[in-house]
């Protein structure tokens, strides 16, 4: 039970990121990434993973996006974004030079970078 000062809200469960195709994005967040598959995911009806970050989840759903991705800013800290704390940025950052993914690294002096997915989803990398 909750007292009237103490927050409803106590952590993030999980996001979810509309993908075009579902192996493909997974050669961004396991190839890449590093980020396990739970194979616990259902039959929702439509393709899609879960992956494992931390105690919590992120969901790729393989479904129509209803949200444009053109005019979308150069700079992911700009646009809408999931934020993945990392354990070395230095090498995840060789991974993604030697995958061809352009970043920017964050304007906020944090050991930070932005990158987007396959389709586009805006991702932070932040290590602390």
């Amino acid at each position: 039970m909750s007292s009237n000062n103490s927050p409803f809200v106590i952590a993030v469960d999980h996001c979810s990121l509309i993908v075009a195709d579902t192996d493909k994005a997974l050669e961004f967040y396991q190839g890449i990434l590093g980020l396990p598959l739970d194979d616990s995911r259902p039959d929702l009806g439509y393709p899609g993973a879960w992956l494992q970050v931390g105690s919590g989840q992120i969901h790729l759903l393989e479904v129509p996006n209803p949200d444009s991705m053109e005019n979308r800013p150069a700079h992911g800290g700009r646009d809408h974004h999931v934020a993945l704390q990392v354990s070395d940025l230095n090498a995840l950052m060789q991974r993604l030079d030697k995958a061809a993914i352009k970043y920017s690294k964050s304007k906020s002096a944090r050991t930070a970078l932005f990158c987007r997915d396959f389709d586009g989803n805006a991702i932070e990398l932040v290590e602390k």
